[in-house]
């Protein structure tokens, strides 16, 4: 179970406070989680109040990365989970934790991404992760503090976990051995290989290519192409800008 739970990924986007990172720490360690990625803090996570909150799980604290973007907080995973309290402009509709939250154990590598504590993620942010998760709450008051949002998605997959030991282990096992997913950063290359052709061709315009990337990324994204189908789709891109290169 621990080795499952240690391949998942919490990152914190642009977090305020280091309170609640130090809070954060200090839960993912309760619930045998050991990675955390911090993207862009606006605090200084290893200063007194984060050590204070943290407690004995300083050894999360002070492993944490920071990173300058989401897309190097992903490198390396094949599956991402966004978190949202609020409605957004998607063609995906969030989805409860408990049974959106195991599909991130079948991955050797994956990600729990959280928002600041005032604003949640942005739709710019949104659009680097496969399926969305919203945690059910009063609709007087829907929006969690970021540290307890944590801990209910942290005790989510530690309670699977515990209640299907050998799910994770299994599925992992099985995808490992034949066609595993792509990392979410060969689909990233792909992506910006993609815009960069339809921009060349006018499918997209400049000022609607961000809205329109982001249906496309949805669709991929729901797909789940494996490592070698992202590398044929890679090499039809190529092949297109040979051919426009080289028309008389």
């Amino acid at each position: 179970m621990e080795t499952v739970l240690a391949g998942i990924k919490i990152v914190l986007v642009r977090p305020l406070g280091a309170l609640n990172v130090g809070s954060v720490a200090r839960v993912m360690k309760n619930m045998g989680l050991t990675q955390l990625v911090l993207v862009e803090p606006q605090c200084d996570h290893l200063g007194e109040e984060g050590r204070k909150m943290a407690l004995h799980a300083l050894d999360v604290l002070q492993g944490a990365r920071v990173v300058e973007s989401i897309p190097e907080a992903l490198v390396g995973c094949q599956r991402a989970i966004a978190t949202s309290a609020r409605s957004r402009h998607l063609s995906v509709e969030p989805e409860n934790p408990r049974t959106a939250l195991p599909w991130l154990l079948g991955a050797d590598s994956s990600a729990l991404i959280f928002g600041p504590e005032d604003k949640g993620l942005a739709n710019e942010d949104l659009k680097y992760a496969q399926r969305f998760v919203r945690i059910p709450s009063s609709p007087a008051y829907p929006s969690l503090n970021l540290a307890q949002a944590v801990a209910v998605c942290c005790y989510e997959l530690y309670q699977n976990c515990l209640a299907n030991p050998e799910v994770g282990e299994v599925e992992l096992e099985e995808k490992t051995k034949e066609n595993p997913a792509a990392p979410i950063d060969a689909l990233e290359g792909y992506y910006q290989q993609l815009e960069t052709l339809l921009l060349r061709i006018g499918y997209l315009y400049p000022h609607t290519a961000e809205s329109r990337m982001t249906k496309f990324r949805l669709l991929f994204n729901r797909a789940q192409p494996s490592a070698n189908e992202v590398a044929m789709l890679k090499g039809i891109i190529s092949q297109m800008e040979w051919a426009l290169s080289n028309r008389r």
